[in-house]
């Protein structure tokens, strides 16, 4: 089965869904999108791994295993997400130390913020892909369509949106309102909403 390396697109926050949040990760060399449903201390600590600029006041669970990592010479080569089954996706490490390599079982959420702290590409299977990628817009709904795609799709669009007029209410804020607002973010380990804060001041 051939690889499609994976990029991530963003994270959003699902309103119908309390804590969870749809990492959209991208196909490098097409229009596709993998949905992936994850918790909030995941969806922060992918965030802030994105978020060059802001650091956590101590290390997160992920900056711990790099730590750990590196002062063992471990390496995380790159991540897989290699199966799906019933709606979850189930990933592997490919680890190497002393040019020995291991494949480690982790949660695809686990695997992603892990692989953005050791720059290792993302690649899933064609067949994954061709099962649960969707294109990121709105279609009309025709009745031969997997309902699952549709509910997925929309609700995408809707957090996209939802997000958008969020940013929309940082611009009638003054720089000092935005920062103030960073300062708490980051004092209470919001670092997605910092990372939206810190974009809208460097706008400015």
């Amino acid at each position: 089965m051939s690889l499609v390396r994976l990029n991530i697109k963003g994270i959003s926050y699902s309103q119908t869904q309390n804590g969870a949040y749809a990492l959209i990760l991208n196909e490098v060399d097409g229009d596709r999108k993998l949905p992936i449903v994850i918790g909030a201390f995941e969806a922060q600590s992918i965030a802030i791994a994105l978020e060059k600029e802001i650091r956590p006041p101590r290390p997160l669970t992920h900056d711990l295993f790099k730590n750990f990592a590196d002062r063992f010479d471990i390496v995380v080569k790159q991540v897989i997400i290699h199966k799906l089954v019933d709606g979850v996706f189930y990933s592997s490490l490919i680890c190497e130390r002393d040019k020995i390599e291991e494949i480690i079982d982790a949660r695809t959420s686990d695997a992603i913020a892990l692989a953005l702290r050791f720059q290792a590409p993302i690649f899933t299977y064609k067949n994954i892909l061709d099962k649960a990628g969707i294109y990121l817009k709105v279609n009309p709904k025709k009745e031969d369509e997997e309902q699952d795609s549709i509910l997925v799709d929309d609700l995408i669009v809707e957090e996209i949106e939802a997000a958008s007029k969020e940013q929309e209410g940082y611009k009638n804020m003054s720089l000092e309102e935005l920062n103030n607002l960073l300062h708490e973010a980051v004092n209470n380990e919001d670092y997605e909403t910092a990372a939206k804060l810190r974009d809208e001041i460097s706008k400015r």
